[in-house]
């Protein structure tokens, strides 16, 4: 019946409806991807769908009620579960950045992976210690807060300066976001407590550049102070002694990967508009856009 009523009353309007709370839906599910609490947000669905399959399959009556005076709980519960994220999503709302920040073009990627591979080869030429992390798809606002903001260029001079060991910005991490600015210095990153450390003997600096890469897709360019040697941390793993003029091809690697359609929907449906453009001028084209051809 229920059904029955819902096809007869539908009309425009409850189309409007129904996708406004799509939208929001929506919405609020591209503030927690990319961040800490998807995790948490999925093990909480799953419990509570569990839950619910139990209550109506066996007719357990008590954990019916606990599910039917669960709202009460949860509608205290989740604001204070994910006060980070509603107060990221309040301020990208305020900045009118929701649908995610400014992007580099592939020129200045390529001045920027430059100017972090010339700073890389000097300070490990001096044995100076370092951490440069590199913000990909997840958000790092958590960790820029923690440091000195500088939002300043990128230069190899200025990464110099700041892990100089005579400076008061040299310990701890620079964290570059995804707009290729420099956001902040002396950052403070998570450690790891992974037991898979290549060497038990690894200091903290270590364990904090395998740390950022197991709680984001960043990547954490470390120089050692001990060795001088260059390390690559991402997605949770360690490249070890980095060889001379490997770093930039690495780096090259990790930023021309596909981009993530759920972190920037604009950014990825205005790229596939421009690949299929391309194809289709090239399709337009007489032998293919070769030029002297026969």
């Amino acid at each position: 019946m229920d059904l029955l009523w819902a096809l007869e009353n539908f009309d425009l309007r409850a189309l409007i409806d129904i996708l406004i709370v799509a939208a929001l839906f929506y919405g609020v599910s591209l503030l927690f991807r990319g961040t800490q609490a998807v995790a948490l947000l999925r093990g909480t669905v799953a419990l509570l769908v569990g839950m619910v399959a139990l209550s109506q399959i066996f007719a357990f009556q008590a954990l019916g009620w606990v599910l039917n005076n669960l709202l009460t709980v949860l509608a205290v519960a989740i604001p204070i579960i994910f006060q980070p994220e509603l107060r990221r999503a309040l301020e990208q709302l305020g900045r009118a950045n929701f649908f995610g920040g400014a992007q580099v073009t592939l020129s200045q990627r390529a001045e920027l992976i430059d100017e972090i591979v010339q700073a890389a080869e000097k300070l490990s030429e001096r044995r100076h210690g370092a951490l440069i992390v590199l913000e990909r798809d997840s958000t790092l606002s958590d960790f820029i807060r923690t440091g000195i903001a500088l939002d300043s260029d990128v230069s190899a001079q200025l990464l110099l300066t700041i892990f100089w060991p005579k400076t008061e910005l040299h310990d701890g991490a620079v964290i570059i976001d995804r707009a290729g600015r420099l956001a902040a210095a002396a950052a403070v990153l998570p450690l790891t407590a992974s037991r898979n450390m290549p060497n038990r003997k690894m200091g903290t600096r270590h364990r904090a550049a395998l740390g950022i890469s197991e709680v984001s897709d960043a990547v954490c360019i470390l120089v050692s102070e001990e060795t001088g040697k260059i390390v690559v941390t991402q997605g949770g793993r360690m490249i070890p002694r980095i060889e001379e003029g490997r770093l930039r091809p690495l780096l090259e690697g990790f930023f021309t990967a596909p981009p993530n359609p759920y972190v920037n929907p604009l950014g990825f449906a205005r790229q596939r508009l421009r690949q299929w453009s391309a194809r289709l001028q090239r399709r337009k084209t007489p032998h293919g856009g070769r030029e002297g051809a026969p």
